[in-house]
């Protein structure tokens, strides 16, 4: 008499049936995690990606190109050389500026690109000392990831540049006390200065020097230690007055010419006003207008933080003076909401034609199976997409 061999399988649908309560526990367990991982998964228009290239900026003010490439740039980039993870080094020099572009090879880890960020940093701080003196930086830029979220105008009528900075400064100290908000930042702001315009006839009729003027101004604003006072009670720290603090002050600078003082607002003439040509400028609708841009915290939910960050307008605007306007200019959250609706109506009438389907084909007992096997396929969907980020 012979007897076939046959080698066991693992069948998943025979160990099902014969454990029937655990099988039911695990379903149970797979949907109610999946609906807590889609009630917390975090929404966001554009996906986390991590941008691999620093910009490293320094500037040499009257520096001509060819001395900013071989006293600066040519050192940065040989100190750079062994950086781990390097892809590439890629550089330009034009007058004034040396500006260096760090890329990583593409599968560096998101976790070694801080380490590798750092390590940068610290390169070019230990040979900081090499370059001229007069060099200026270096200034570091890693966040080109950065999306942001919600982008709000003010601009106003009838008031002036400052007065609409200083409500722009409201609204993000405002929005930076939400929960979910990483950062705010101003765009379009313009820097003040205070120009000091002379004649070269006027001064020279007086015998002043351009440069004494320099020295002078240089002089009278220098923050130096000029002390303690140090008792059997307290030590108390002597400063030095006389830094300029308004225009007036520096009007009222006194010149030592040729035995003579000289008031600097008789010999120029000072004013306050913003940096031309600006930097960067922002309009909308056709005016002048300071940008309030927030960047969301990673693995938050856009669409609540919408909902918070809306309140916090809503409440402010109550609280503006007539003529200043807080106009929204993009507006993520409502995109995502619209976009997830659209989304869920689509996967519902998914669902809905395999269910008709299924029951007009398999029958009413195989259909109400696969009927059953459906929110668990989905809720396994959600709960990896929250474990994996």
């Amino acid at each position: 008499m012979s007897r076939e061999y046959r080698p066991s399988r693992f069948n998943l649908s025979e160990w099902a049936l014969t454990h029937r309560a655990l099988s039911a526990f695990f379903l149970i367990v797979f949907t109610l995690g999946g609906a807590l991982a889609y009630a917390t998964l975090g929404l966001k228009e554009e996906p986390e990606v991590r941008f691999k290239v620093m910009v490293i900026r320094l500037f040499w003010p009257g520096a001509a190109a060819d001395e900013i490439e071989q006293q600066v740039t040519d050192k940065v980039e040989r100190k750079l050389q062994d950086t781990p993870h390097l892809d590439f080094i890629q550089s330009y020099s034009r007058p004034g500026e040396s500006v260096i572009f760090v890329a990583l090879r593409g599968e560096t880890r998101h976790l070694d690109v801080d380490s590798t960020w750092y390590q940068v940093r610290k390169k070019v701080g230990d040979m900081r000392s090499t370059l001229p003196t007069d060099v200026i930086g270096p200034f570091f830029n890693d966040e080109f990831g950065d999306t942001y979220t919600n982008i709000y105008a003010v601009s106003a009528d009838g008031f002036s540049y400052a007065d609409v900075r200083h409500y722009a400064d409201l609204l993000r100290t405002e929005l930076l006390r939400i929960e979910g908000v990483e950062k705010v930042d101003l765009l379009g702001v313009q820097d003040e200065k205070i120009y000091l315009e002379f004649s070269h006839k006027k001064l020279a009729a007086l015998g002043v020097d351009p440069l004494q003027l320099f020295s002078v101004l240089q002089t009278q604003n220098r923050i130096a230690p000029a002390g303690r006072v140090v008792t059997a009670d307290t030590n108390v720290d002597v400063r030095v007055t006389g830094s300029f603090d308004s225009v007036a002050a520096v009007e009222n600078t006194a010149v030592r010419v040729n035995g003579r003082s000289l008031r600097l607002g008789d010999i120029a003439t000072t004013q306050r006003r913003y940096a031309d040509p600006p930097v960067t400028r922002m309009r909308h609708q056709g005016r002048d207008a300071v940008g309030v841009a927030v960047t969301m915290r990673r693995g938050n939910n856009v669409t609540e933080l919408g909902k918070n960050i809306d309140a916090s307008v809503h409440r402010l605007r109550a609280e503006l003076p007539i003529g200043i306007e807080i106009a929204t200019v993009a507006d993520q959250p409502q995109v995502v909401r619209r976009s997830t609706g659209e989304f869920l109506r689509s996967l519902g009438e998914a669902l809905a034609i395999v269910l008709v389907v299924s029951f007009l084909s398999l029958g009413l007992r195989t259909g109400a199976v696969v009927a059953l096997t459906i929110p668990v396929v989905l809720a396994m969907t959600f709960l990896g997409m929250k474990l994996a980020g």
